[in-house]
């Protein structure tokens, strides 16, 4: 039998579910070694990437069970002794949900709300045993899908190419990924937030259907966009905590359309190297939106062309085209590229998420909210949410932040991307799309420019799944990520076609030693 061993851990940037499931069940090496070794990485390099602001100090206590438990012969979750990282606005108990804003920490000179209990993702990656290993950095209200310059923790690093974006606004949970303190990691998308930092870092990233994973206890911008997902370094490992987040609670009632949207065996049973093979992929192009790609952008998307093709699957060129798909995006005024519609809601949201705080909450409603926060408003012209007014029905959502909203122009505009989706995969016989996540490569760290997606907006309003992964880099050394998007509730289709692309390539290549 194997003797338990630090020095039978694989290396940390090589860690997997897999391996470190065979090995806690082998006893080749135990859950406290394994979260020793991350604690160790974390307290390493935190200090260049600052992308953990709070360290659990009971993620080593959390291991110790979980070796108890195996040694007595009993039951563990399917993610045990897995590292893992919660990104800040994720409710947690015992620690302050900060949503990286100074007025909302204490130690900043704000005011702490601390949950009561868990929100339903971190109650998950508990149930799972998941050894959480901290709470990371994201820009004030998780405003940016760029970086997190702005957050009271300072900016996050990223560490993939130090000099340019994270990626927002999961930057810290994808940079806990991407530098080895965590294997997977709670990212969430209101507008690119698990696919911007995910492309920027050169990892997997899952943004689900609205609807799939319960957002209740999440520092809100959206009720109607909102979306946590799993960001990891590998397909497999992202489609293992897709498994563990998804699923029904009375909690979000919207989940309850998930019920018979999962497959039984779990995201990860359906991968197979092949399967990229007859599938029927769309091509990015000015049917879906005018904006073109970077030469060197369009030079790498060709050599992915050609790798999709060799692993089998058919390419159709633009199959938005001849629609006016393409005419319904808007860049809203106050932004530099980012469709806001659907935020107008957030009065209504936050009054919910602050209800769901518990009685002892240092803030209960949106006015206390208002009013604790005043000396940095975030809603006035020219702040971070100003644009908010520019949306049409933010005027009646702000006036009556009791009242759930109707949203007319924003449920219209849903309906026509979900009907124009489902006639043109129907008449192309689509499998799903693949575009380049962005249209060029990623801008300098404090440049002052924003992130320039492919699907940002669309994908957030319609409510689609997407599956972000590395598909080369540039000759800068910034990575280059496709993005595997379709229909709602396809994400197990999407995986197994991103899982083989991967399988095809292996271009991911580790951001740190």
């Amino acid at each position: 039998m194997t003797t338990p061993s630090p020095s039978n851990i694989p290396p940390l940037g090589e860690l997997s579910v897999a391996a470190i499931r065979e090995g806690l069940q082998g006893g080749t090496f135990t859950a406290e070694m394994l979260t020793e070794a991350a604690l160790a990485q974390l307290h390493a390099v935190n200090g260049t990437y600052n992308a953990v602001i709070f360290e659990n100090d009971a993620a080593l206590e959390t291991a110790r069970d979980i070796d108890r438990r195996i040694a007595a012969g009993e039951a563990v979750g399917p993610l045990a002794g897995v590292p893992v990282v919660v990104k800040d606005p994720m409710d947690m108990k015992g620690f302050p949900t900060t949503a990286g804003w100074r007025m909302l920490y204490s130690g900043a000179g704000g005011v702490d709300l601390m949950p009561g209990r868990d929100s339903p993702v971190v109650a998950r990656m508990r149930a799972a045993d998941a050894v959480i290993l901290g709470k990371t950095n994201v820009p004030i209200l998780s405003w940016t899908g760029s970086h997190a310059n702005d957050s009271w923790a300072g900016p996050t690093i990223n560490p993939a190419m130090p000099g340019r974006v994270p990626g927002g606004s999961s930057a810290g949970t994808a940079a806990a990924v991407a530098s080895h303190m965590a294997v997977m990691g709670l990212a969430e998308e209101t507008g690119g937030s698990i696919q911007n930092p995910a492309s920027a870092q050169g990892l997997v990233g899952i943004k689900p259907t609205i609807g799939l994973v319960p957002n209740a206890g999440v520092v809100p911008l959206s009720a109607y966009r909102d979306v946590v997902g799993p960001i990891a370094r590998t397909v497999t490992d992202a489609a293992e905590g897709l498994t563990v987040l998804a699923g029904f609670t009375t909690e979000d009632p919207k989940t309850f359309a998930a019920l018979d949207k999962i497959p039984a065996e779990g995201y990860a049973s359906g991968l197979r190297a092949d399967g990229l093979m007859g599938k029927r992929l769309g091509l990015y192009g000015p049917g879906w939106r005018p904006d073109r790609l970077s030469d060197e952008a369009a030079a790498l998307y060709e050599r992915a062309k050609d790798e999709l093709i060799a692993a089998g699957a058919e390419l159709i060129e633009d199959p938005f085209a001849g629609t006016d798909f393409a005419s319904y995006r808007q860049i809203t005024p106050g932004t530099p590229f980012f469709d806001g519609r659907g935020l107008e809601s957030l009065p209504h949201d936050m009054t919910n998420y602050l209800r769901r705080l518990g009685p002892d909450a240092a803030i209960k409603t949106w006015a206390e909210f208002v009013a604790a926060t005043a000396e940095e408003d975030v809603l006035a012209p020219g702040a971070i949410l100003g644009y908010l007014h520019e949306l049409p029905d933010f005027a009646a959502c702000l006036a009556a932040p009791e009242t759930p909203p109707e949203l007319p122009a924003f449920t219209a505009l849903k309906r026509r991307y979900l009907d124009l989706l489902d006639e043109v995969f129907a008449r192309h016989r689509l499998d799903g799309l693949v575009y380049p996540q962005m249209l060029r490569e990623l801008p300098a760290l404090h440049a002052g420019e924003a992130i320039l997606e492919t699907t940002v907006g669309e994908l957030n309003i319609a409510g689609l799944p997407g599956v972000t992964m590395p598909a080369g880099y540039y000759s800068s050394g910034a990575p280059f990520e496709l993005i595997f998007l379709g229909k709602q509730w396809s994400e197990a289709l999407l995986l197994q076609m991103a899982y083989a692309y991967e399988q095809a390539t292996r271009h991911r290549k580790p951001a740190v030693a």
